[in-house]
């Protein structure tokens, strides 16, 4: 059996601050995460950085998220 999931990942930004939400459905489950990246203001204006690092963030919490949904799943079976 294969099961095909998609991480969608969409960004908001303006000049100093970029967001990333990543979402994630996995057998009716939905997940769902954010990552922020703060640009510096002495810092060049490089928005593909500040996307990479907030996507990275989301990410990042997202397998949390499903580490941890995952332990709790295991835990209910073996009681």
């Amino acid at each position: 059996m294969i099961e095909t999931s998609e991480i969608e990942i969409t960004f908001g930004e303006d000049d100093r601050h970029t967001e990333a939400r990543a979402s994630l459905t996995i057998r009716g489950a939905t997940f769902v995460s954010t990552g922020r990246a703060k640009r510096n203001p002495a810092d060049p204006n490089m928005p593909m950085v500040g996307e990479e690092l907030a996507a990275a963030r989301a990410l990042s919490d997202l397998s949390h998220q499903l580490l941890d949904a995952a332990a709790e799943t295991i835990s209910e079976r073996e009681g």
